[in-house]
């Protein structure tokens, strides 16, 4: 491992533009989000030497909020992975779990974090990685609302998903991170005007009297025995503090994981179909014609995982069968939207284990690639339904920590910042 945990990739410095809220903070950036004249590699052997010309809009805020970047986080290539061991760059290690994954695809960020190699960090989640990574490593981590953050700068994976957000040790730093990088930016057209000037970190006064906190049984019952119980204390200490607790049941969730990896790998078909060696890409100087240049490139680019989503998503997309998967996809993604809405009317946030399992050893998760997606099952939903959630440490269980995962409506991260501070 090249740094400490191999949380980085690249180690460096990117000194703060301004003064600001985060003035003397350190923070890292994960290495799918572009950074001005250091590498960003997204994990991958393909990317390995690029470097792009401008800030992505949340580094900017960053610096301008008086932050000093140490480096480029340590990823699952790009974002594809829940353990950070698909990096061409090595796994990362767990600094709370010693010889234990840090989680994905953002355990760089968290084990900078975790392991005191950074006050903060940025990272990315698709189908969970910033929440997983979160509670393998014992720290807070927020996915955004979709909209809430922009990604202009962000090299996409499966961009109607995924949504850059904040990692830190505790939940109000969390908060005063997310008022660092929230708000409309005019280079992303998806970014939203709700959430101006919210001032999440005052959200951060544990008062959850009153509050209703719906558990999701069958993500709870789907849990190892060890964090359920863990889960459990930590919503007794919700009821403890004046929240009424309901049990809550979604119909589809059952089908949430199919259809966000049938959604996800086509939209990474398609977003990866640039790295060809020409417009980017390792390019080897290959002879042949376009298709054979472009395949060598790719096949020596791109690691194991990368291709068998691509190929994956293509198959879904291909004529005959886009009706089939992808379509059905979809029609999967509003019923989930649906169900979430029906669940607001009944709780204020909805709660489950942020992972299903404890961190795995280094090396044991990677041989079943539908084992390694089934561990996304608790955090997969979220963002087919566009929602903002928060994975906050509830103890640990064998050595290891254990999360728990609060969702809550859509750009209401003041209600789950709430509910999270409440267990600290």
């Amino acid at each position: 491992m090249s740094t400490e945990y191999n949380a980085f990739i690249t180690e460096t410095t990117i000194e703060p533009t301004s003064e600001g809220p985060l003035s003397g903070r350190t923070v890292a950036v994960k290495d799918n989000i572009s950074t001005a004249d250091v590498r960003t590699t997204c994990g991958s052997a393909m990317l390995e030497e690029y470097v792009p010309s401008y800030d992505a809009t949340v580094v900017e805020r960053l610096t301008a909020a008086g932050a000093t970047i140490v480096g480029k986080a340590n990823m699952d290539e790009f974002g594809m992975g829940g353990t950070t061991e698909t990096s061409a760059f090595g796994p990362t290690e767990n600094p709370r779990a010693p010889g234990r994954v840090a989680g994905g695809s953002s355990g760089g960020s968290a084990a900078a974090v975790a392991g005191g190699k950074a006050d903060l960090a940025l990272g990315t989640d698709t189908g969970g990685s910033i929440r997983n990574p979160a509670a393998f490593c014992g720290v807070v981590g927020l996915k955004p609302t979709y909209g809430l953050v922009s990604r202009y700068g962000l090299i996409a994976y499966a961009n109607s998903l995924e949504q850059i957000g904040p990692i830190a040790p505790t939940v109000e730093e969390t908060a005063m991170l997310l008022d660092v990088i929230a708000g409309p930016d005019e280079n992303d057209a998806t970014t939203h005007q709700n959430g101006t000037d919210a001032d999440y970190a005052a959200a951060a006064d544990g008062n959850v009297d009153g509050m209703t906190v719906g558990v999701l049984e069958s993500l709870r019952d789907g849990a190892d025995d060890r964090v359920v119980d863990a889960f459990d204390d930590a919503v007794a200490e919700l009821e403890a503090q004046g929240a009424t607790v309901v049990e809550i049941e979604l119909d589809s969730i059952d089908h949430a994981l199919a259809a966000y990896y049938v959604i996800a790998m086509s939209e990474a078909s398609s977003n990866l179909a640039r790295f060809d060696g020409v417009r980017y890409g390792v390019s080897g100087g290959y002879e042949g014609d376009w298709n054979e240049a472009f395949a060598m490139s790719r096949e020596k680019g791109f690691g194991e995982e990368v291709k068998r989503r691509i190929l994956l998503g293509t198959y879904a997309l291909s004529a005959g069968y886009h009706e089939k998967y992808y379509k059905k996809a979809q029609d999967a993604r509003a019923w989930v939207k649906q169900d979430f809405d029906a669940a607001f009317e009944k709780a204020d946030v909805l709660a489950s284990p942020t992972m299903p399992v404890l961190p795995p050893e280094i090396g044991d998760s990677l041989d079943d690639p539908l084992q390694l997606y089934q561990i996304d099952a608790n955090t997969v939903p979220v963002n087919l339904a566009n929602l903002p959630a928060i994975s906050v440490p509830a103890g640990r269980a064998d050595g290891s920590p254990v999360g728990v995962q609060l969702v809550g409506p859509a750009f209401d991260e003041h209600r789950l910042i709430r509910a999270a501070s409440a267990l600290e």
